[in-house]
């Protein structure tokens, strides 16, 4: 893999025939006799002395044993992260920060995405909403889907097992990826599934998605949750490891940006009136990169001087997105003068959710239909994702710009926006869901609701927030001093770096 020392990752794509057998250690397996669109992200290094001056010393002495352990327990081998796009959504963006820091320790560490044809995307959508006990249009999960899943399986498998040596480390991250378990398994690729999804209380759907799933999160070396109350019955406890998700400080989206930088960046992306100054940021390298193109606002202008209520989040039932504008129109814009701001990829994006230009087209209605005084305070913006860090400097300005950052999740695994608007010491309101209520400590940190759902509680959150400027600071300040303590990168390295070393002394 090319060692380029840039931070923005580009796809490579090997499109080559894969033979219909071949060897690998002894082995034979069937491969498939055409060819399969393998990408690999191509990322550069970055040193984890970035970190020694937020750190104690004790946790600095940590992070640099641990990882000096690991690179030499993996010399000569790779540990090799695979899932099913290269960008949009958290552990994209989450691999894209802390490959970089590992492979500046020493260690050889790759990311693969896999590819699949629509029906496969649409199961595993299917299962991704199943996991998180939401059951989409009364679809439910059959032979067919599950012949759909392995055939993608077996032609993704076959690809990675051209590259993929044994001894090698795979860690496979989320439903999308967890069939390839068997497969790599049997050629003596070491296995680490990783869920970043699950609910604290499962209902027959979640259990109907484990169902389906545990033939093959069953055979993996060790199975990764994001806290311990997804994890699922029936896996061996002594195979379970606990890594809450984290953030980077120094990537685009959570670097130090001015007022002038952060209102540079909005005008060039046409979320604020008028062009004005230089739309610059740095990416980690240090190197200038320039915000150039446009976000989408249809019809809607956001004044430069407004309060901002802002979630930021894919177009996802999940992230509810539409009760989030119900509440803000109901319950916050009756009783403050700010404007909502709903960010998210521009539609088709995103290659594994093919459900967002759906749920676009029904906010669209759903505004269309208010009255237009409060039609012109709800802005619906569909960021430009052509390149990954001007994306990243745009919403890490819209975050900063905000007065009050929400994440109304009907469910989450985690929600690492929520970790991005703490580290920015803006205050949060949040449903008590998920990884959520690991993050946020209620009335300190950030503020929970307690059912996501309860309309009129979110919008009596939000505008305490908006109407007590001193609460809103106390909170944020208390929150990025939380999230240093928890969920920035080296707690991360530390935790991880211990498993792949355990696993591969076993």
């Amino acid at each position: 893999m090319e060692n380029t020392p840039a931070i923005s990752h580009r796809l490579h794509v090997r499109r080559g025939e894969i033979p219909a057998a071949s060897t690998r250690a002894g082995r034979v397996y069937r491969g498939v006799a055409k060819s399969i669109p393998l990408k690999h992200v191509e990322l550069g290094t970055f040193p984890i002395k970035r970190f020694r001056p937020l750190l104690d010393d004790d946790v600095w002495s940590d992070l640099e044993t641990t990882l000096g352990r690991l690179a030499a327990a993996m010399r000569g081998h790779v540990v090799w992260n695979v899932n099913s796009t290269a960008r949009g959504g958290g552990v994209a963006e989450m691999l894209a920060s802390l490959i970089p820091y590992s492979r500046g320790a020493g260690i050889d560490e790759r990311w693969a995405v896999i590819e699949g044809t629509p029906d496969f995307f649409e199961v595993t959508k299917r299962l991704h909403t199943f996991l998180h006990g939401v059951q989409p249009d009364g679809a439910a999960l059959t032979e067919d889907d599950r012949r759909e899943y392995e055939a993608a399986m077996a032609r993704n498998s076959a690809a990675l097992l051209e590259q993929i040596r044994p001894a090698d480390i795979a860690i496979l991250h989320d439903p999308q990826t967890a069939g390839l378990i068997p497969e790599l398994r049997a050629h003596g690729v070491r296995t680490i599934w990783r869920s970043h999804i699950g609910v604290d209380e499962p209902n027959q759907l979640v259990r109907d998605a484990w169902g389906f799933l545990l033939p093959y999160i069953g055979r993996a070396d060790a199975v990764v949750f994001s806290r311990q109350k997804h994890v699922w019955d029936g896996l061996e406890r002594s195979r379970v490891e606990i890594i809450p998700p984290c953030i980077d400080p120094f990537a685009t989206k959570n670097q130090d940006l001015t007022d002038e930088s952060v209102s540079a960046i909005l005008k060039a992306a046409k979320i604020l009136p008028c062009k004005d100054g230089a739309a610059t940021f740095k990416h980690h390298d240090r190197t200038r990169g320039r915000v150039a193109r446009h976000a989408r606002l249809d019809d809607a202008t956001l004044p430069y001087e407004a309060q901002i209520v802002l979630q930021v989040s894919r177009w996802d039932r999940l992230k509810d997105p539409i009760g989030v504008m119900q509440g803000f129109a109901e319950h916050v814009a009756p009783r403050t003068d700010a404007w909502l701001v709903l960010a998210g990829p521009a539609a088709t994006s995103v290659n594994d959710d093919p459900e967002q230009p759906e749920i676009l087209h029904e906010l669209a209605a759903q505004r269309e239909g208010m009255p237009a005084a409060l039609r012109e305070r709800i802005v619906v913006a569909q960021l430009p994702m052509e390149d990954t860090d001007e994306n990243a400097a745009i919403v890490n300005a819209l975050q900063r710009r905000a007065d009050v950052v929400v994440q109304k999740s009907i469910a989450e695994g985690f929600g690492l926006t929520v970790a991005e608007a703490m580290w920015k010491a803006k205050p949060v309101v949040a449903g008590r869901v998920g990884g959520i209520e690991d993050q946020l400590e209620h009335g300190k940190s950030g503020l929970l609701v307690d059912d996501p759902r309860d309309l009129p509680a979110f919008g009596d959150a939000v505008v305490s927030l908006l109407t007590d400027g001193m609460k809103a600071k106390t909170i944020g300040r208390a929150a990025r001093r939380r999230v240093v303590r928890f969920f920035i990168t080296p707690c991360h390295l530390v935790t991880q770096g211990r498993l792949l070393t355990d696993l591969v002394s076993t």
